[in-house]
């Protein structure tokens, strides 16, 4: 088996979303709607509430999760080490299976551009 490719997977991924967007208009418009609301700035950043999103991913072992909190976290601006102490904390969390997807994750944050420092 070859190594993942985050950028195919969160392409494949959008693709679908669309035809859902199209096709139940209603329950995807509510997604937006909760997604938007929990990441937003407020008493927590959405820099961290990003990095919690990578954690969870990590801890639930979801590819596309973690493909599409990655991108937005190289988007805000975090560091390698920001993004490597997160997989840390998920790891701690969540043990063996967390230390497989924590490597998954670097190599999305690689695939998709990530910052090397």
């Amino acid at each position: 088996m070859g190594e993942k490719s985050y950028p195919d997977i969160t392409k494949e991924i959008s693709a679908g979303a669309k035809i859902l967007r199209k096709d139940i208009p209603d329950v995807m418009a509510g997604f937006s709607a909760m997604a938007a609301a929990a990441s937003r700035d407020g008493a927590l950043d959405k820099k961290t509430k990003e990095l919690m999103a990578l954690a969870i991913a990590v801890a639930i072992h979801c590819d596309g999760c973690i493909g599409f909190h990655t991108e937005a976290l190289i988007k805000l601006g975090v560091t390698r080490a920001e993004f490597q102490e997160t997989l840390g904390m998920a790891i701690y969390m969540g043990g063996g299976p967390s230390l497989m997807y924590s490597a998954n994750a670097v190599a999305a944050w690689d695939q998709l551009g990530g910052p090397q420092s």
